[in-house]
């Protein structure tokens, strides 16, 4: 199926408009270890997502059980411009692997497509104007400890749509429960925060005219570094 269940709490469900009532957080629930992956330094994924929305009401939307959310947390972002986050999280299915998906008060309404076969995961880098062509793309590492690619997917007519990638660039080490870098916007075009795939150096990389470009900040030095990085020169 498609979407999630929704269990609603006195909400009509429909397409944000003005006036509506937005997502103000999401929480993953339903810790479970129907999927033994553990590629996050445990055994224990989500099987729902809980959205709080400004007029007080809840959602729960509860996956299959051939589905969980194999993330630390839901993260709040407007992807279709209309003035309203959106939730964008990594959904794994235990027989294909992991995807990006895009979830607002109705369920999933985009994702990318699952990875092909069961452990393989994805790394969210973040979510941005990349290219400054006022439509949002989501990038991710494909498999951080495998491919190590960067991959860019736009959202446009209510889907994602396949841009680009890079190899030669990861975010995420097995076991570590959390992801290094992210995505910084420092008055130029946004910058994607990663390691070369030698987790030697600390990468920027940019996306624009269709084209990446990467500087080295400085040597990888561990977590805290990857924070430091991702706050703009002074």
């Amino acid at each position: 199926m498609w979407r999630a269940a929704i269990v609603a709490c006195g909400l009509a469900l429909g397409a944000h408009s003005a006036g509506a009532a937005e997502i103000t957080q999401a929480d993953f629930a339903a810790p479970t270890d129907r999927y033994t992956h553990g590629i996050l330094g445990d055994a224990i994924e989500y099987g729902a997502l809980v959205l709080r929305l400004s007029n007080g009401k809840t959602l729960r939307m509860v996956l299959p059980e051939t589905r969980v959310f194999e993330d630390l947390a839901p993260r709040l972002a407007d992807v279709d411009g209309d003035g309203a986050p959106e939730v964008i999280v990594v959904e794994t299915d235990t027989r294909r692997g992991a995807q990006l998906a895009v979830y607002d008060d109705t369920g999933k309404i985009a994702a990318t497509p699952y990875i092909g076969t069961r452990n393989r995961w994805l790394s969210p880098i973040g979510v941005g104007d990349l290219d400054g062509d006022g439509l949002i793309e989501l990038a991710y590492v494909d498999r951080p400890h495998l491919a190590k690619t960067i991959r860019i997917w736009r959202f446009r007519d209510g889907a994602l749509h396949h841009v680009a990638d890079a190899p030669g660039f990861t975010n995420h080490r097995i076991g570590e429960d959390y992801i290094s870098g992210g995505l910084r916007q420092c008055g130029g075009a946004p910058e994607m925060i990663v390691v070369d795939a030698n987790w030697r150096q600390v990468q920027a990389v940019t996306f624009t005219g269709g084209q990446f470009s990467s500087r080295t900040i400085g040597p990888f030095t561990g977590r805290d570094g990857m924070q430091a990085a991702l706050a703009c020169p002074q």
